[in-house]
Protein backbone atom coordinates (compact mmCIF):
# COMPACT_ATOMS: atom_id res chain seq x y z
CA UNK A 1 0.00 0.00 0.00
CA UNK A 2 1.32 3.44 -0.90
CA UNK A 3 2.49 5.84 1.79
CA UNK A 4 -0.26 8.37 1.14
CA UNK A 5 -3.01 5.77 1.53
CA UNK A 6 -1.44 4.54 4.78
CA UNK A 7 -1.38 8.11 6.03
CA UNK A 8 -4.98 8.68 4.98
CA UNK A 9 -6.13 5.65 6.94
CA UNK A 10 -4.02 6.63 9.95
CA UNK A 11 -5.44 10.16 9.95
CA UNK A 12 -9.07 9.07 9.63
CA UNK A 13 -9.77 8.75 13.42
CA UNK A 14 -8.45 12.29 13.98
CA UNK A 15 -10.50 13.64 11.09
CA UNK A 16 -13.60 11.86 12.39
CA UNK A 17 -13.17 13.36 15.86
CA UNK A 18 -12.70 16.88 14.47
CA UNK A 19 -15.66 16.58 12.09
CA UNK A 20 -17.92 15.19 14.80
CA UNK A 21 -17.00 17.93 17.28
CA UNK A 22 -16.58 20.97 15.03
CA UNK A 23 -19.09 20.41 12.23
CA UNK A 24 -21.73 18.25 13.91
CA UNK A 25 -21.26 19.72 17.41
CA UNK A 26 -21.08 16.33 19.08
CA UNK A 27 -19.68 16.03 22.58
CA UNK A 28 -16.20 14.71 23.23
CA UNK A 29 -17.81 11.53 24.59
CA UNK A 30 -19.67 10.84 21.34
CA UNK A 31 -16.72 11.83 19.15
CA UNK A 32 -14.38 9.77 21.32
CA UNK A 33 -16.49 6.63 21.08
CA UNK A 34 -16.84 7.01 17.29
CA UNK A 35 -13.12 7.62 16.93
CA UNK A 36 -12.31 4.65 19.14
CA UNK A 37 -14.51 2.31 17.11
CA UNK A 38 -12.80 3.41 13.90
CA UNK A 39 -9.35 3.11 15.48
CA UNK A 40 -10.16 -0.41 16.70
CA UNK A 41 -11.34 -1.42 13.22
CA UNK A 42 -8.20 -0.05 11.57
CA UNK A 43 -5.98 -1.72 14.15
CA UNK A 44 -7.63 -5.13 13.88
CA UNK A 45 -8.15 -5.16 10.12
CA UNK A 46 -5.07 -3.40 8.81
CA UNK A 47 -2.34 -1.95 11.02
CA UNK A 48 -2.07 -4.57 13.76
CA UNK A 49 0.74 -4.24 16.33
CA UNK A 50 4.09 -4.47 14.52
CA UNK A 51 6.03 -4.53 17.78
CA UNK A 52 4.13 -7.67 18.83
CA UNK A 53 4.51 -9.47 15.52
CA UNK A 54 6.17 -12.48 17.15
CA UNK A 55 3.47 -12.87 19.80
CA UNK A 56 0.97 -15.74 19.63
CA UNK A 57 -1.94 -13.32 19.99
CA UNK A 58 -0.60 -9.91 18.92
CA UNK A 59 -3.92 -8.17 18.44
CA UNK A 60 -5.54 -9.30 21.69
CA UNK A 61 -2.37 -8.55 23.65
CA UNK A 62 -2.06 -5.18 21.97
CA UNK A 63 -5.65 -4.22 22.72
CA UNK A 64 -5.29 -5.20 26.38
CA UNK A 65 -2.01 -3.33 26.72
CA UNK A 66 -3.28 -0.16 25.05
CA UNK A 67 -6.44 -0.18 27.19
CA UNK A 68 -4.35 -0.69 30.34
CA UNK A 69 -2.15 2.29 29.46
CA UNK A 70 -5.18 4.43 28.66
CA UNK A 71 -6.94 3.56 31.93
CA UNK A 72 -3.81 4.18 34.00
CA UNK A 73 -3.19 7.57 32.35
CA UNK A 74 -6.87 8.49 32.75
CA UNK A 75 -6.66 7.81 36.49
CA UNK A 76 -3.61 10.09 36.70
CA UNK A 77 -5.42 12.93 34.89
CA UNK A 78 -8.64 12.44 36.87
CA UNK A 79 -6.67 12.83 40.10
CA UNK A 80 -5.62 16.31 38.95
CA UNK A 81 -9.13 17.27 37.88
CA UNK A 82 -10.59 16.01 41.16
CA UNK A 83 -8.18 18.12 43.23
CA UNK A 84 -8.93 21.22 41.18
CA UNK A 85 -12.68 20.63 41.44
CA UNK A 86 -12.41 20.23 45.22
CA UNK A 87 -10.70 23.61 45.48
CA UNK A 88 -13.29 25.20 43.20
CA UNK A 89 -16.24 23.82 45.18
CA UNK A 90 -14.63 24.93 48.46
CA UNK A 91 -14.09 28.44 47.11
CA UNK A 92 -17.74 28.64 46.08
CA UNK A 93 -19.19 27.31 49.33
CA UNK A 94 -16.94 29.37 51.60
CA UNK A 95 -17.53 32.64 49.75
CA UNK A 96 -13.82 32.97 49.00
CA UNK A 97 -14.49 33.48 45.31
CA UNK A 98 -16.67 36.51 46.12
CA UNK A 99 -13.85 38.01 48.17
CA UNK A 100 -11.31 37.48 45.39
CA UNK A 101 -13.72 38.92 42.84
CA UNK A 102 -14.18 42.05 44.95
CA UNK A 103 -10.44 42.60 45.35
CA UNK A 104 -9.72 42.10 41.67
CA UNK A 105 -12.60 44.46 40.86
CA UNK A 106 -10.90 46.99 43.11
CA UNK A 107 -7.69 46.52 41.09
CA UNK A 108 -9.43 46.81 37.71
CA UNK A 109 -12.96 46.75 36.34
CA UNK A 110 -11.78 45.68 32.89
CA UNK A 111 -12.60 41.99 32.29
CA UNK A 112 -9.93 41.86 29.60
CA UNK A 113 -7.26 42.71 32.17
CA UNK A 114 -8.75 40.14 34.53
CA UNK A 115 -8.49 37.57 31.72
CA UNK A 116 -4.83 38.51 31.19
CA UNK A 117 -4.09 38.18 34.90
CA UNK A 118 -5.81 34.79 35.22
CA UNK A 119 -5.67 33.02 31.85
CA UNK A 120 -2.25 34.37 30.89
CA UNK A 121 -0.07 34.99 33.94
CA UNK A 122 -1.74 32.82 36.61
CA UNK A 123 -2.22 29.90 34.21
CA UNK A 124 1.33 30.25 32.87
CA UNK A 125 2.73 30.15 36.39
CA UNK A 126 0.76 26.98 37.12
CA UNK A 127 1.99 25.43 33.86
CA UNK A 128 5.59 26.23 34.68
CA UNK A 129 5.26 24.97 38.23
CA UNK A 130 3.01 21.94 37.97
CA UNK A 131 1.85 21.39 34.39
CA UNK A 132 -0.08 18.23 33.45
CA UNK A 133 -3.47 19.90 33.14
CA UNK A 134 -3.32 21.98 36.32
CA UNK A 135 -3.74 25.43 34.62
CA UNK A 136 -7.02 24.66 32.85
CA UNK A 137 -8.41 22.92 35.90
CA UNK A 138 -7.74 25.89 38.21
CA UNK A 139 -7.79 29.00 36.02
CA UNK A 140 -10.98 28.28 34.07
CA UNK A 141 -13.21 28.05 37.18
CA UNK A 142 -11.60 31.27 38.38
CA UNK A 143 -12.70 33.05 35.19
CA UNK A 144 -16.22 31.63 35.55
CA UNK A 145 -16.36 33.15 39.01
CA UNK A 146 -15.63 36.54 37.45
CA UNK A 147 -18.57 36.32 35.08
CA UNK A 148 -17.18 34.69 31.95
CA UNK A 149 -19.31 31.92 30.50
CA UNK A 150 -17.95 28.45 31.17
CA UNK A 151 -17.24 27.72 27.48
CA UNK A 152 -15.37 30.98 26.96
CA UNK A 153 -13.49 30.58 30.24
CA UNK A 154 -12.11 27.20 29.15
CA UNK A 155 -11.27 28.41 25.63
CA UNK A 156 -9.56 31.58 26.85
CA UNK A 157 -7.51 29.63 29.36
CA UNK A 158 -6.39 26.99 26.86
CA UNK A 159 -5.32 29.65 24.37
CA UNK A 160 -3.65 31.71 27.07
CA UNK A 161 -1.24 29.28 28.63
CA UNK A 162 -0.42 27.20 25.52
CA UNK A 163 2.88 28.97 24.85
CA UNK A 164 4.14 28.04 28.31
CA UNK A 165 3.74 24.35 27.52
CA UNK A 166 6.95 24.62 25.43
CA UNK A 167 8.85 24.34 28.71
CA UNK A 168 6.03 22.91 30.80
CA UNK A 169 6.59 21.82 34.37
CA UNK A 170 10.21 22.71 35.10
CA UNK A 171 11.37 22.06 31.56
CA UNK A 172 10.04 18.50 31.23
CA UNK A 173 9.11 18.71 27.49
CA UNK A 174 12.65 19.89 26.66
CA UNK A 175 14.37 17.40 28.98
CA UNK A 176 12.89 14.42 27.16
CA UNK A 177 14.35 15.72 23.88
CA UNK A 178 17.87 15.42 25.26
CA UNK A 179 17.76 11.61 25.10
CA UNK A 180 17.64 11.51 21.29
CA UNK A 181 19.53 14.67 20.33
CA UNK A 182 23.19 15.74 20.48
CA UNK A 183 22.23 19.19 21.79
CA UNK A 184 22.56 20.69 25.25
CA UNK A 185 19.56 21.88 27.31
CA UNK A 186 20.54 25.48 26.55
CA UNK A 187 20.66 24.79 22.80
CA UNK A 188 17.14 23.36 22.70
CA UNK A 189 15.77 25.98 25.11
CA UNK A 190 17.09 28.77 22.88
CA UNK A 191 15.75 27.24 19.67
CA UNK A 192 12.33 26.67 21.24
CA UNK A 193 12.06 30.11 22.82
CA UNK A 194 12.89 31.92 19.57
CA UNK A 195 9.82 30.36 17.94
CA UNK A 196 7.65 30.62 21.05
CA UNK A 197 7.94 34.41 21.11
CA UNK A 198 5.96 34.63 17.87
CA UNK A 199 3.40 31.96 18.76
CA UNK A 200 2.94 33.45 22.23
CA UNK A 201 2.34 36.94 20.87
CA UNK A 202 -0.24 35.58 18.42
CA UNK A 203 -2.04 33.46 20.99
CA UNK A 204 -2.15 36.27 23.56
CA UNK A 205 -3.61 38.65 20.98
CA UNK A 206 -6.32 36.16 20.04
CA UNK A 207 -7.00 35.41 23.69
CA UNK A 208 -7.47 39.11 24.47
CA UNK A 209 -9.74 39.43 21.43
CA UNK A 210 -11.94 36.58 22.65
CA UNK A 211 -11.98 38.02 26.15
CA UNK A 212 -13.02 41.41 24.73
CA UNK A 213 -15.80 39.94 22.58
CA UNK A 214 -17.18 37.81 25.40
CA UNK A 215 -16.53 40.06 28.37
CA UNK A 216 -19.17 39.69 31.11
CA UNK A 217 -19.23 43.43 31.69
CA UNK A 218 -18.41 46.51 29.64
CA UNK A 219 -15.33 48.53 30.65
CA UNK A 220 -15.87 52.06 31.85
CA UNK A 221 -16.76 54.58 29.10
CA UNK A 222 -13.49 56.45 29.63
CA UNK A 223 -11.49 53.25 28.97
CA UNK A 224 -11.65 53.08 25.15
CA UNK A 225 -11.18 49.85 23.26
CA UNK A 226 -7.86 50.99 21.83
CA UNK A 227 -6.39 51.17 25.33
CA UNK A 228 -6.23 47.37 25.49
CA UNK A 229 -3.38 47.48 22.94
CA UNK A 230 -1.06 48.95 25.54
CA UNK A 231 -1.98 46.30 28.09
CA UNK A 232 -1.53 43.62 25.45
CA UNK A 233 1.98 44.86 24.64
CA UNK A 234 2.87 45.01 28.33
CA UNK A 235 1.53 41.49 28.97
CA UNK A 236 3.30 40.10 25.89
CA UNK A 237 6.62 41.75 26.64
CA UNK A 238 6.26 41.06 30.37
CA UNK A 239 6.21 37.31 29.78
CA UNK A 240 7.78 36.56 26.40
CA UNK A 241 10.96 38.62 26.79
CA UNK A 242 11.84 37.25 30.26
CA UNK A 243 10.98 33.76 28.99
CA UNK A 244 13.44 34.11 26.11
CA UNK A 245 16.11 35.60 28.36
CA UNK A 246 15.81 32.85 30.97
CA UNK A 247 15.76 30.15 28.27
CA UNK A 248 18.93 31.54 26.67
CA UNK A 249 20.85 32.22 29.87
CA UNK A 250 19.60 29.66 32.41
CA UNK A 251 18.02 26.75 30.58
CA UNK A 252 14.63 25.07 30.17
CA UNK A 253 13.60 24.60 33.80
CA UNK A 254 12.40 28.10 34.72
CA UNK A 255 11.38 30.12 31.61
CA UNK A 256 7.62 29.64 32.05
CA UNK A 257 7.35 29.97 35.84
CA UNK A 258 9.98 32.71 36.20
CA UNK A 259 8.63 34.82 33.34
CA UNK A 260 5.08 34.51 34.70
CA UNK A 261 6.20 35.91 38.06
CA UNK A 262 8.04 38.81 36.40
CA UNK A 263 5.12 39.64 34.10
CA UNK A 264 2.51 39.45 36.86
CA UNK A 265 4.48 41.88 39.00
CA UNK A 266 4.91 44.33 36.12
CA UNK A 267 1.23 44.24 35.14
CA UNK A 268 -0.07 44.76 38.68
CA UNK A 269 2.35 47.66 39.23
CA UNK A 270 1.26 49.22 35.93
CA UNK A 271 -2.44 48.89 36.81
CA UNK A 272 -1.87 50.52 40.20
CA UNK A 273 0.26 53.28 38.70
CA UNK A 274 -2.38 54.02 36.08
CA UNK A 275 -5.01 54.16 38.82
CA UNK A 276 -3.05 56.83 40.66
CA UNK A 277 -2.62 58.96 37.54
CA UNK A 278 -6.20 58.83 36.23
CA UNK A 279 -9.62 59.60 37.55
CA UNK A 280 -11.20 56.38 36.30
CA UNK A 281 -9.93 54.23 39.13
CA UNK A 282 -12.34 51.37 39.81
CA UNK A 283 -14.52 51.97 42.79
CA UNK A 284 -13.88 49.90 45.89
CA UNK A 285 -16.29 47.05 46.45
CA UNK A 286 -19.41 47.95 48.39
CA UNK A 287 -19.22 47.46 52.11
CA UNK A 288 -21.54 44.86 53.61
CA UNK A 289 -24.42 46.06 55.71
CA UNK A 290 -24.66 45.26 59.41
CA UNK A 291 -26.67 42.11 58.76
CA UNK A 292 -24.09 40.66 56.37
CA UNK A 293 -21.22 38.49 57.62
CA UNK A 294 -17.79 40.08 57.71
CA UNK A 295 -15.91 39.58 54.42
CA UNK A 296 -13.18 36.95 54.41
CA UNK A 297 -9.63 38.34 54.59
CA UNK A 298 -7.82 38.23 51.26
CA UNK A 299 -5.11 35.85 52.42
CA UNK A 300 -7.75 33.37 53.56
CA UNK A 301 -9.69 33.62 50.34
CA UNK A 302 -6.53 32.98 48.31
CA UNK A 303 -5.14 30.35 50.69
CA UNK A 304 -5.72 27.24 48.49
CA UNK A 305 -3.91 28.89 45.56
CA UNK A 306 -1.13 30.15 47.82
CA UNK A 307 -0.69 26.66 49.25
CA UNK A 308 -0.47 25.25 45.71
CA UNK A 309 2.32 27.71 44.89
CA UNK A 310 4.23 26.99 48.11
CA UNK A 311 3.93 23.21 47.75
CA UNK A 312 4.98 23.31 44.11
CA UNK A 313 8.04 25.41 44.86
CA UNK A 314 9.05 23.22 47.81
CA UNK A 315 8.60 19.93 46.01
CA UNK A 316 10.22 21.08 42.76
CA UNK A 317 13.08 23.22 44.05
CA UNK A 318 14.29 21.33 47.13
CA UNK A 319 16.25 18.41 45.70
CA UNK A 320 16.21 16.37 48.91
CA UNK A 321 12.45 16.64 49.34
CA UNK A 322 11.90 16.03 45.64
CA UNK A 323 13.99 12.86 45.72
CA UNK A 324 12.16 11.62 48.81
CA UNK A 325 8.73 12.15 47.28
CA UNK A 326 9.76 10.60 43.98
CA UNK A 327 11.10 7.52 45.71
CA UNK A 328 7.50 6.29 46.01
CA UNK A 329 6.91 4.94 42.52
CA UNK A 330 4.02 2.96 41.06
CA UNK A 331 5.18 1.29 37.86
CA UNK A 332 4.00 -1.66 35.79
CA UNK A 333 4.88 -3.36 32.54
CA UNK A 334 2.94 -5.69 30.27
CA UNK A 335 4.35 -7.85 27.46
CA UNK A 336 7.60 -5.81 27.53
CA UNK A 337 5.90 -3.09 25.47
CA UNK A 338 3.11 -1.51 27.49
CA UNK A 339 3.90 0.28 30.70
CA UNK A 340 2.72 2.86 33.20
CA UNK A 341 4.52 5.05 35.70
CA UNK A 342 3.23 7.27 38.51
CA UNK A 343 4.89 9.07 41.42
CA UNK A 344 1.84 9.62 43.65
CA UNK A 345 3.48 11.87 46.26
CA UNK A 346 5.07 14.07 43.58
CA UNK A 347 1.95 14.18 41.43
CA UNK A 348 0.21 17.56 40.83
CA UNK A 349 -3.11 16.00 41.84
CA UNK A 350 -1.77 15.21 45.29
CA UNK A 351 -0.57 18.79 45.66
CA UNK A 352 -4.06 20.04 44.75
CA UNK A 353 -5.71 17.72 47.28
CA UNK A 354 -3.33 18.89 50.01
CA UNK A 355 -3.99 22.51 49.05
CA UNK A 356 -7.72 21.81 49.26
CA UNK A 357 -7.47 20.30 52.75
CA UNK A 358 -5.04 22.90 54.10
CA UNK A 359 -6.99 25.73 52.48
CA UNK A 360 -10.20 24.45 54.08
CA UNK A 361 -8.57 24.59 57.51
CA UNK A 362 -7.17 28.07 56.87
CA UNK A 363 -10.65 29.24 55.84
CA UNK A 364 -12.11 27.66 59.00
CA UNK A 365 -14.37 25.42 56.94
CA UNK A 366 -16.00 22.61 58.90
CA UNK A 367 -15.25 18.98 58.09
CA UNK A 368 -18.84 18.67 56.91
CA UNK A 369 -18.40 21.57 54.51
CA UNK A 370 -15.09 20.12 53.31
CA UNK A 371 -16.69 16.73 52.70
CA UNK A 372 -19.60 18.26 50.83
CA UNK A 373 -17.17 20.10 48.55
CA UNK A 374 -15.34 16.83 47.83
CA UNK A 375 -18.60 14.98 47.11
CA UNK A 376 -19.75 17.73 44.76
CA UNK A 377 -16.40 17.51 42.97
CA UNK A 378 -16.72 13.74 42.66
CA UNK A 379 -20.22 14.09 41.23
CA UNK A 380 -18.87 16.48 38.57
CA UNK A 381 -16.01 14.09 37.80
CA UNK A 382 -17.98 10.92 37.09
CA UNK A 383 -19.30 11.85 33.60
CA UNK A 384 -15.74 12.54 32.41
CA UNK A 385 -14.31 9.07 32.99
CA UNK A 386 -15.65 7.31 29.87
CA UNK A 387 -14.77 10.25 27.63
CA UNK A 388 -11.21 10.40 28.89
CA UNK A 389 -10.63 6.65 28.58
CA UNK A 390 -12.02 6.65 25.02
CA UNK A 391 -9.74 9.48 23.89
CA UNK A 392 -6.69 8.03 25.60
CA UNK A 393 -7.40 4.57 24.12
CA UNK A 394 -7.33 6.14 20.65
CA UNK A 395 -4.00 7.74 21.54
CA UNK A 396 -2.35 4.55 22.75
CA UNK A 397 -3.71 2.45 19.87
CA UNK A 398 -2.41 4.93 17.30
CA UNK A 399 1.03 4.89 18.89
CA UNK A 400 1.36 1.11 19.23
CA UNK A 401 -0.25 0.35 15.85
CA UNK A 402 2.31 2.71 14.26
CA UNK A 403 -0.37 4.97 12.79
CA UNK A 404 1.72 7.87 14.08
CA UNK A 405 4.68 6.62 12.05
CA UNK A 406 2.53 6.49 8.90
CA UNK A 407 1.53 10.14 9.40
CA UNK A 408 5.12 11.18 10.03
CA UNK A 409 6.37 9.36 6.94
CA UNK A 410 3.78 11.13 4.82
CA UNK A 411 4.84 14.49 6.25
CA UNK A 412 8.46 13.80 5.28
CA UNK A 413 7.42 13.59 1.62
CA UNK A 414 6.86 17.37 1.57
CA UNK A 415 10.59 17.82 0.86
CA UNK A 416 11.90 21.39 0.97
CA UNK A 417 8.54 22.63 2.25
CA UNK A 418 8.93 20.48 5.37
CA UNK A 419 9.84 23.40 7.72
CA UNK A 420 6.35 24.80 7.13
CA UNK A 421 4.84 21.60 8.53
CA UNK A 422 7.35 20.72 11.25
CA UNK A 423 5.41 22.53 14.05
CA UNK A 424 2.23 20.81 12.86
CA UNK A 425 3.78 17.41 13.62
CA UNK A 426 4.44 18.56 17.19
CA UNK A 427 0.84 19.74 17.51
CA UNK A 428 -0.43 16.48 16.03
CA UNK A 429 1.45 14.53 18.69
CA UNK A 430 -0.08 16.61 21.45
CA UNK A 431 -3.55 16.35 19.91
CA UNK A 432 -3.30 12.57 19.89
CA UNK A 433 -1.51 11.96 23.20
CA UNK A 434 -2.73 14.98 25.19
CA UNK A 435 0.84 15.77 26.23
CA UNK A 436 3.54 17.96 24.71
CA UNK A 437 6.09 15.83 26.54
CA UNK A 438 4.73 12.67 24.91
CA UNK A 439 4.70 14.40 21.52
CA UNK A 440 8.37 15.30 21.92
CA UNK A 441 9.21 11.74 22.94
CA UNK A 442 7.47 10.35 19.85
CA UNK A 443 8.54 12.86 17.20
CA UNK A 444 11.88 14.45 18.13
CA UNK A 445 13.86 11.58 16.63
CA UNK A 446 11.69 11.78 13.50
CA UNK A 447 12.40 15.51 13.17
CA UNK A 448 16.14 14.81 13.41
CA UNK A 449 16.00 12.07 10.77
CA UNK A 450 14.00 14.29 8.43
CA UNK A 451 16.49 17.13 8.91
CA UNK A 452 19.33 14.78 8.01
CA UNK A 453 17.60 13.53 4.85
CA UNK A 454 16.72 17.05 3.69
CA UNK A 455 20.00 18.69 4.72
CA UNK A 456 18.33 21.09 7.16
CA UNK A 457 19.54 22.49 10.48
CA UNK A 458 18.37 19.82 12.97
CA UNK A 459 18.27 22.20 15.93
CA UNK A 460 15.71 24.39 14.15
CA UNK A 461 13.42 21.40 13.63
CA UNK A 462 13.82 20.27 17.24
CA UNK A 463 12.74 23.77 18.32
CA UNK A 464 9.83 23.64 15.86
CA UNK A 465 8.77 20.32 17.36
CA UNK A 466 8.67 21.79 20.87
CA UNK A 467 6.92 25.00 19.86
CA UNK A 468 4.31 23.12 17.82
CA UNK A 469 3.69 20.60 20.57
CA UNK A 470 2.89 23.47 22.94
CA UNK A 471 0.40 25.06 20.55
CA UNK A 472 -1.30 21.68 20.13
CA UNK A 473 -2.27 21.76 23.79
CA UNK A 474 -4.98 24.34 22.97
CA UNK A 475 -6.85 21.82 20.80
CA UNK A 476 -5.96 18.53 22.50
CA UNK A 477 -9.22 16.74 23.44
CA UNK A 478 -7.73 15.64 26.76
CA UNK A 479 -7.04 19.25 27.79
CA UNK A 480 -10.48 20.37 26.62
CA UNK A 481 -12.17 17.53 28.52
CA UNK A 482 -10.28 18.45 31.70
CA UNK A 483 -11.16 22.13 31.35
CA UNK A 484 -14.84 21.44 30.69
CA UNK A 485 -15.00 19.04 33.62
CA UNK A 486 -13.54 21.65 35.95
CA UNK A 487 -16.39 24.08 35.21
CA UNK A 488 -19.15 21.47 34.94
CA UNK A 489 -19.95 21.64 31.22
CA UNK A 490 -19.35 18.04 30.17
CA UNK A 491 -20.72 17.52 26.68
CA UNK A 492 -19.87 21.04 25.48
CA UNK A 493 -16.33 20.25 24.34
CA UNK A 494 -17.24 20.92 20.70
CA UNK A 495 -18.05 24.53 21.56
CA UNK A 496 -14.62 24.95 23.14
CA UNK A 497 -12.61 23.43 20.29
CA UNK A 498 -14.44 25.68 17.81
CA UNK A 499 -12.99 28.63 19.73
CA UNK A 500 -9.45 27.25 20.06
CA UNK A 501 -8.99 25.65 16.63
CA UNK A 502 -8.55 28.87 14.64
CA UNK A 503 -6.06 30.47 17.08
CA UNK A 504 -4.02 27.25 17.17
CA UNK A 505 -4.08 26.93 13.38
CA UNK A 506 -2.97 30.53 12.89
CA UNK A 507 -0.18 30.20 15.46
CA UNK A 508 1.03 26.94 13.86
CA UNK A 509 0.97 28.47 10.37
CA UNK A 510 2.99 31.53 11.40
CA UNK A 511 5.44 29.43 13.39
CA UNK A 512 5.95 27.13 10.40
CA UNK A 513 6.53 30.15 8.17
CA UNK A 514 9.10 31.50 10.64
CA UNK A 515 10.93 28.15 10.68
CA UNK A 516 10.98 28.12 6.88
CA UNK A 517 12.36 31.67 6.73
CA UNK A 518 15.07 30.90 9.31
CA UNK A 519 16.16 27.84 7.33
CA UNK A 520 16.11 29.63 3.98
Amino acid sequence: MTWWLEALLAASPIVLILVAMVLFKRSAATAGVLGLLLTLALTLLHFGFPSLANSDAPRITGLLGALAEASFTAASILWIIFGALCIHRLQLSSGAIDTLRQHLAHLTDDPRLIAILIAWFFALFLEGAAGFGTPAALAAPFLVAFGFSAVHAVAITLIGYAVGVSFGALGTPVMVQLATTPFSPLDIARATSELSILSGAVLLGLMVRQAHQNAPTTPAPDAPRASIAGWYLLAAAGFLLPMAFIARQVGPELPTMGAALVGTTLLILAIKLRGRNTTDTPQPPPQPDDASPAPMPLWKAASPYLVVIVLVLLTRQLDTLSALLRSVDISWQLFDLFHGHLEPLFHPGTILILAFLIGARMQSASWRQTGQAALAALHMLLPVILTLIAMLSISRLMVHAHMIDALAEAAAHTGSAWPLFAPLIGALGTFITGSATASNIIFTDFQLTTAEHLGLNPLRLVGAQGAGAAIGNAIAPHSIIAGCASVGINGHESEVIKRTLLPATLALSLTGLLVWLLLN
